[in-house]
This record gives C-alpha cells, structure tokens and sequence, in this order.
C-alpha cells in the first residue's frame, strides 16, 4: 500500500529540512512524497532540489494559499493513503509510516488518527503542549473535539468521494474537511494512540488574538455549511477559553 506524503511550503527554508528528513527517514518502503512550494524566495526550492529523486515531485507555482497548495498535492498523489506534513512540523519517530500503514491493513478503515506534541519554534526538544486525541465517539464534534489534522491520514477515494479543502473556509479550511468527513459523513475511523508528530508552536490561527477570533468565525462558517448545529460548549465555551488565552 503506497502512502503519500504531502508538504506544503512558502519561505520555509529555515525549518523544511527537518521535516523532509523525517520524512525521508521513515522505516516504511512504499512512500510517495510530493512538495507543493508557493514560489518560494528564500531558497527553499535550491534546498529541495538538492534532494534530487528522493523527492518524487516538486511544484513550484504561485497559489492561493496553503490549502489551495495542499489540493494540488492531492490532485498529484498516487498512494492509497494521504497524510500532509507542514513544513514546520515533523515525525517522532522512523516508524511513524509504519504504525499508519497497520491502521489501513484493516479495508474498513477511512481515516486514523493520533497524538501530537508542540514544540518550542527554536527548541524543539522542549515540549509545550499534549494534544491527545483519545478515542472518537459518535456526535463528539458537537462537544468541542477534534483531532490534530497534521496527524490526520486519508484514503485517496475519500477525497474523491467527498471532496477536497473549501478555500472559502479561511483558516478552518482543514478543520472542515474533518467536520465534513468524519461527522457528517461518518467514515471510519482508526486511533493511533501515540505521538506521531511534533509540531513548531506558532500557527496562523493561534498566533494572535485577531487571528483567534477570525479563526472562530470560520469555525462557525464550517458548521453552517455543513448543516450542523453545535453545543452549548463548542459555540462560546470553548472560543471564549482559547480567547482568554491572550489576556
């Protein structure tokens, strides 16, 4: 079963080569990985040629933003299975593809899922944050959950099926495609009860309070595109925790 491996990149030398070794370095033999560059200018694209063949495609075009990369790298991918690794992120460990590949040995399974680690931007030995998934239980998108999506592994005729990232979803672009997936549609999913990937602390949509309260309205967007109706919970109590974070 061939895995494709997708990384999404603009002007990130400074942290891409951890990240594409990680990749390189898995223990799994039927890996594809595709690199989907925004016309970096920074070097990026030298650093990735410098690979030469262990990168099995490199594109680099202007885009409209990092989704609309990620579709395109969908649209290139082979394997049976799809898992996307920013570039500021990076696997724990050798045998990540490998845990990922037992999931998928069972033909019912759709998507898996795991754990994640934040990491401090310039130490990324130094742990900030668990992100542990746990279990999914039917109707839990309603409570607030949600799994990590760089740990989120996709058979390819799920994308077919139902479809790729909306960029008209902003920020909340991945977490739609989750909603969208698992809650309304109900694929099946598997749990990979550890820690698959540590991720650089700093992301676009946790960066600043701003950036929070846009991300929450595109939350909401996500939900009413998709007919669905949230909790209690989900509508203020969680914004209103993340929010708090910044005072």
């Amino acid at each position: 079963m061939k895995i494709s491996i997708i990384t999404v990149v603009f002007n990130g030398r400074k942290t891409l080569q951890s990240c594409i070794d990680s990749v390189l370095s898995q223990d799994y033999p039927d890996l594809e990985y595709i690199i989907i560059d925004g016309n970096s200018t920074d070097g990026t694209q030298e650093m990735v040629r410098s690979y030469g063949n262990k990168i099995n495609h490199l594109v680099s075009e202007p885009d409209q933003g990092i989704y609309d990369a990620m579709n395109k790298g969908i649209a290139l991918a082979s394997g049976e299975v799809i898992g996307i690794l920013n570039a500021d992120d990076f696997y724990t460990s050798t045998h990540t593809l490998s845990l990922v590949a037992q999931a998928f040995a069972d033909p019912s399974v759709d998507a898996s899922y795991a754990d994640l680690e934040y990491v401090h931007a310039q130490d990324i030995d130094k742990v900030t944050r668990l992100w542990k998934s746990g279990e999914y239980k039917s109707g839990a998108f309603l409570n607030g959950w949600m799994p990590p999506h760089p740990t989120f592994f996709v058979r390819r005729t799920c994308y077919n099926r139902y479809g790729n990232f909306r960029l008209d979803m902003g920020s909340a672009a991945d977490y739609e495609l989750m909603l969208r997936l698992i809650h309304k549609e109900g694929i099946k999913l598997a749990y990979i009860p550890s820690v698959l990937i540590r991720m650089r602390a700093g992301g676009v949509s946790n960066s600043a309070l701003s950036n929070r309260l846009k991300a929450n309205q595109n939350d909401r967007k996500a939900w009413r595109v998709n007919g669905i109706k949230p909790r209690f919970y989900t509508l203020y109590m969680k914004p209103l925790r993340k929010i708090l974070q910044f005072l």
